[in-house]
């Protein structure tokens, strides 16, 4: 690789931190990764230990660049898990507890207090989200009233918040710069998306000072310069966007009407609705799709807690399988389930059910049921899911033919078809599937002048597979009629 062509690209996810160098022309140079510990302290609670976030981070970074050469690096972009939230000491720098994750529950009578108040439609006129402890301000009120001196420290501007792209900001900035970009500050719930800028009225409501927020910028900036002791050079960091919106970009979902999902912890589907921020009346999110140059690109959401670690459970929690890929030769070795659903509730039901109380479950078992019939109905549940959001889109006016699919859940062929089968649209699929950080890396590359514009990312793209429905519409309808009965089954 030339010297300065590359981007270094983090992507801060929830199971792992990995880095991947990008060439100019976004082929993969260099990666590194290493796998993040879950904690889980209370049923419904999921943290992470941002000292490990963040050792991780260096170490992931530094291994990448030493298989380029430090000197090949022209910028680094972010990108990161949304909503999880740490809150730190800004003269130490240590953080005063764990993050608590976008998957957290312990929120959920604080936001259902909020929602009996009938605040709701006024905080999503302003934001475009629903209440729910997935999102940023009510785990901040949590930390601020739990621990020990936190709420004083926050009113004196002692304490500083930010989603992991603002942490990792503040760490590789040597302490000297508190930002995030309009994605990240537009999940937050304290974020007016139409005034572009944090909102007193929801502070207030969220009992959230200002002091604490980072300053909010377009996701290509000049966000700050990497402190050189820690990477070996003065490499300017001029991109960031939360995990969704880098998938959007790295899929060049650049125009309306164009639609990604990826499949990765969870499932999240994102459709482009340009200038405009569209209104939901079926519980869906309207969000900053990214901000670029001052002007707003809006989009469309729904948002599944649980895909991915959903077959991560089955491999670690029950040990039906060693490695994740093996589920889908366990889905290939059957005809089907058999009647048997896998409702991953976890932590709750996100998009379009935002029910915080409902907890997994298998239903439909029976004697001849086997440890396949289970493995395909957790693969089967991540499609019924994802219906679930479509049927949404469909019900606010959205008429969808194509969704190009990523992550790492979109490599299994059965589950991509499945899918396809399911949602009766063709699916598509990148050559790059990773899109989340190769997304990270586009923006830095638009950031450092690497890209003059979203149509050398557009060219970039390219498609690996195409595919198409051929599931008789009585089978997809009875299917998912199952499907439906079993998620009524897991609701209190």
């Amino acid at each position: 690789m030339s010297a300065g062509a590359g981007i270094l690209a983090i992507d801060q996810g929830t199971t792992s931190t990995r880095a991947m160098v990008f060439d100019d022309m976004g082929r993969v140079q260099a990666q590194a990764q290493r796998e993040l510990p879950q904690i889980y302290p209370k049923d419904g609670w999921v943290e992470h230990d941002p000292e490990e976030i963040w050792r991780a981070t260096l170490a992931v970074c530094s291994t990448a660049m030493e298989q380029v050469g430090a000197k090949s690096i022209a910028a680094i972009g972010i990108t990161n898990q949304r909503e999880t939230t740490v809150i730190w000491d800004r003269e130490t720098g240590a953080p005063i507890y764990n993050a608590i994750v976008w998957q957290d529950r312990r929120t959920a009578d604080f936001c259902r207090a909020i929602r009996e108040r009938d605040l709701e439609p006024e905080i999503m006129a302003r934001t475009g989200l629903v209440v729910d402890p997935y999102f940023s301000a009510s785990k901040i009120s949590w930390v601020l009233d739990n621990v020990p001196g936190a709420r004083a420290g926050a009113n004196a501007g002692r304490l500083a918040f930010g989603t992991i792209d603002s942490y990792l900001l503040w760490r590789l900035s040597g302490g000297t710069v508190h930002a995030t970009d309009a994605t990240n500050a537009a999940r937050t719930q304290l974020f007016d998306i139409h005034a572009q800028d944090w909102d007193d009225t929801l502070l207030d409501i969220f009992q959230v000072p200002r002091a604490i927020l980072p300053q909010v910028r377009d996701c290509a900036s000049e966000f700050a310069t990497c402190d050189p002791a820690l990477l070996g050079r003065a490499i300017p960091i001029t991109g960031v966007a939360g995990d969704q919106h880098a998938a959007l970009i790295g899929q060049a979902c650049l125009r309306p009407g164009m639609v990604k999902s990826t499949y990765g912890t969870g499932c999240f589907t994102m459709l482009n609705t340009g200038v405009k921020a569209v209104p939901s009346d079926n519980r869906l999110l309207t969000t900053v799709a990214y901000r670029l140059n001052g002007e707003v690109t809006y989009a469309l959401e729904g948002s599944i807690f649980i895909a991915g670690a959903a077959i991560q459970w089955l491999r670690d929690g029950l040990g039906l399988i060693d490695q994740s890929p093996q589920s889908e030769d366990h889905a290939r070795a059957i005809a089907d389930t058999d009647g048997v659903y896998l409702v991953p509730a976890f932590t709750g039901l996100g998009a379009p059910y935002w029910d915080a109380d409902a907890r997994g479950a298998i239903v439909g078992l029976s004697r001849d049921s086997g440890v396949s019939h289970i493995i395909r109905a957790a693969l089967e549940a991540v499609c019924f899911q994802t219906r679930d959001l479509f049927q949404a889109k469909a019900a606010d006016g959205v008429a969808l033919n194509t969704v190009r699919v990523d992550g790492g859940m979109a490599v299994n062929d059965w589950l991509m078809q499945f899918l396809a089968d399911v949602l009766d649209l063709q699916v598509e699929r990148p050559a790059m599937t990773e899109t989340t950080v190769l997304g990270a890396a586009n923006l830095a590359a638009l950031g450092a002048g690497v890209y003059s514009s979203l149509d050398e990312i557009a060219a970039h793209w390219q498609s690996d597979r195409v595919f198409k429905p051929a599931m008789e519409t009585d089978e997809r309808d009875r299917l998912y009629a199952g499907w439906q009965k079993a998620v009524e089954r897991v609701r209190v």
